[in-house]
């Protein structure tokens, strides 16, 4: 039985949703909802003007036999101003304050929601350039890197503070951490990551930029290469950063331990994305 117009939309819309990047014939459309070529080119239209207008997504459509159609993840500016804000607002909140001055994270990191909308802002980002695979370092990074995989359609690595086991033979570098001057040291995996892969660093957040630049140099021993870095949120930081040429979300720009005031504003995300 032929499936309706209505339904087609319907599950085309989410076939493609859930399988970016992906190359997906007209073939295979027709097949699956026993329709005319003509009729699913229609359907296309419909869903790639829908998705250009709300800012979900790019769909390309590649001609020729062999061609279909690919999704590609975005988000719209509109919704990029509005989901900041909304960080700034609850990482500003007072709760947040912990002893030593650190802004507790874990709670908006553990959101579905959140993650959702942090690996569509980060895939929107780098839109335009080759990713292969998403680098983080153990253990908050994590989940926004696993987000950020997935909207890029590449796989997420990630480097460790010690060794595990069932790791195999791993590459190890030091680095020396941007707050407390210390020399620390990483691994990763020799199977985690590909020589001459364009890679992706994430992290949750950054001060003087040791972990960051640790993971760069893990790259450099892999000769890979670093495509961009891009936090969820940055420190004001005096000294000198060990990196320069990053991303964040948002910016705590002042903690306030005897007030417990913490003033956070928007990182340099929209400026470097939207101009």
């Amino acid at each position: 039985m032929k499936v309706r117009r209505s339904e087609r939309l319907i599950d085309m819309t989410n076939y493609l949703l859930s399988r970016p990047h992906k190359l997906i014939s007209l073939t295979f459309f027709a097949d699956r909802y026993e329709s005319a070529k003509s009729s699913i080119s229609e359907d296309l239209t419909i869903v790639k003007r829908t998705f250009a207008q709300w800012g979900i997504g790019v769909i390309e459509t590649i001609p020729g036999a062999a061609g279909g159609v690919i999704f590609t993840p975005s988000i719209s500016e509109q919704e990029a101003r509005t989901f900041i804000a909304e960080m700034t607002d609850r990482l500003s909140e007072e709760s947040r304050l912990l002893p030593g001055g650190y802004v507790y994270l874990s709670d908006l990191l553990g959101q579905p929601e959140v993650l959702q909308r942090v690996g569509r802002l980060i895939a929107r980002q780098y839109i335009d350039k080759k990713v292969d695979a998403v680098m983080t370092v153990a253990t908050k990074g994590v989940p926004i890197a696993q987000s950020a995989s997935r909207y890029l359609d590449v796989p997420f690595v990630i480097v460790r503070r010690d060794s595990k086991i069932t790791e195999g033979a791993t590459v190890s570098v030091n680095y020396v951490s941007g707050s407390s001057k210390r020399v620390e040291k990483m691994e990763l995996s020799k199977r985690s990551l590909q020589e001459g892969a364009n890679v992706l660093v994430v992290d949750d957040f950054m001060k003087g930029g040791g972990t960051v630049n640790g993971m760069k140099s893990m790259i450099e021993e892999f000769n890979a290469s670093l495509v961009g870095i891009t936090v969820f949120a940055e420190a004001a930081f005096d000294g000198q950063r060990m990196v320069d040429d990053y991303t964040s979300l948002l910016k705590v720009d002042k903690v306030n331990t005897l007030d417990k005031k913490i003033h956070v504003s928007a990182g340099n995300y929209l400026e470097q994305v939207f101009g």
